[in-house]
């Protein structure tokens, strides 16, 4: 690192003209510019600033002299140095770019990446939690003999209310609920209009199991998320009644969770009647993890169907919770992070 060197060329006590003086601040600018030129980095560059500049620097010596200056000479000396200082220091800032550009330019060669060799190995991803819970349970519903349906995320009224009896007044059509497109159009709040659209076009016997992701205006906690997935199930056919749902529920929650205690609790949803919710006992409490219920004689009608001779029953859950449930995650925000060290768990 270069030094700045204290010596003059005589005493600057002995200084007592303005010659001298400008002979000094020339002295001062050919080996500023010449220790400026030669520094290699920062550093340097800070001290030889300081060492020219800072209050005990040369400059700052040179100017205590001229306190024996005539008053009328003092001020061409003080205007030199003034323009020397702001020359000396435009250099050091633009030497300091330089080796700045330098020193980055150095690190990006020796941190470059030959994209062209080949790969020394690429390490196993994971399937995302929801993704395999989801597969789980609509494998175990076509284990059942269900087949799957689908159906689009951005819905009418007509599909996602009316022909599930759900009327105008009913609180599902709240505004807090839905998320309203305009012209008629939303976001499902559930995959029910996956159903409507199936028996629209396949007369029964059906049996659909239909996945997908909805939509609703719920705030973000720990439990609640805006966008989350359903499962919804279905089957119509003749003489249907709520023992076979009951007994297709509890197949499905034995195979999915094992030997759990479990619930039916009456409920009202306006496309089932009776309806019900279910609940398994979990980590010493009762867990709400289904909705079913008969399908409403009013939903068959609407559909062209006789309720008189077709009967059947639906169920819906939420992935999430099913997901939860099973590998003991507290929150749902974990379940739409991409902190790898939460995905690698599974």
């Amino acid at each position: 690192m270069p030094k700045v060197s204290n010596k003059y060329s005589f005493p600057l006590n002995a200084i007592t003209t303005v010659a001298q003086l400008n002979d000094q601040l020339d002295l001062l600018e050919s080996e500023a510019m010449k220790q400026i030129a030669v520094s290699k980095d920062p550093e340097s560059l800070e001290s030889l600033r300081v060492g020219f500049f800072g209050k005990k620097g040369r400059l700052s010596g040179i100017l205590g002299s001229m306190g024996k200056l005539p008053g009328n000479e003092r001020p061409l000396i003080g205007q030199r140095a003034n323009l020397l200082k702001t020359e000396l220091q435009k250099l050091i800032t633009k030497k300091l770019e330089e080796l700045t550009t330098a020193e980055l330019n150095n690190q990006l060669a020796r941190e470059a990446i030959d994209v062209t060799a080949p790969s020394s190995g690429v390490p196993f991803g994971h399937r995302h939690p929801l993704i395999t819970t989801t597969e789980n349970i609509v494998d175990l519903f076509c284990g059942l003999g269900y087949s799957v349906a689908e159906g689009p995320e951005i819905e009418t009224d007509h599909y996602n209310f009316a022909a599930l009896n759900i009327p105008e007044a009913h609180p599902a059509r709240d505004m807090q609920d839905t998320f309203y497109l305009g012209g008629n159009l939303l976001l499902r709040t559930h995959t029910s209009p996956v159903q409507i659209r199936y028996l629209e076009n396949n007369p029964p016997p059906v049996r659909i199991v239909a996945p997908g992701r909805v939509y609703r205006r719920d705030a973000v906690d720990a439990t609640h998320s805006p966008v989350f997935h359903q499962v919804e199930v279905l089957a119509i056919d003749e003489g249907l009644n709520f023992s076979h749902l009951r007994g297709t529920v509890l197949a499905f929650l034995k195979a999915f969770f094992g030997e759990l205690p479990v619930r039916f609790r009456a409920s009202y949803f306006p496309f089932t009647e009776p309806s019900a919710e279910v609940d398994v006992q979990w980590r010493g409490r009762w867990l709400e993890v289904m909705g079913c219920g008969m399908v409403d004689p009013a939903v068959l009608e609407g559909l062209g169907l006789d309720p008189e001779r077709w009967s059947g029953f639906a169920a819906g859950l939420g992935v999430e919770r099913f997901c939860m449930v099973r590998h003991g995650v507290d929150d749902i925000r974990r379940l739409y992070t991409s902190d790898l060290r939460f995905l690698e768990q599974f």
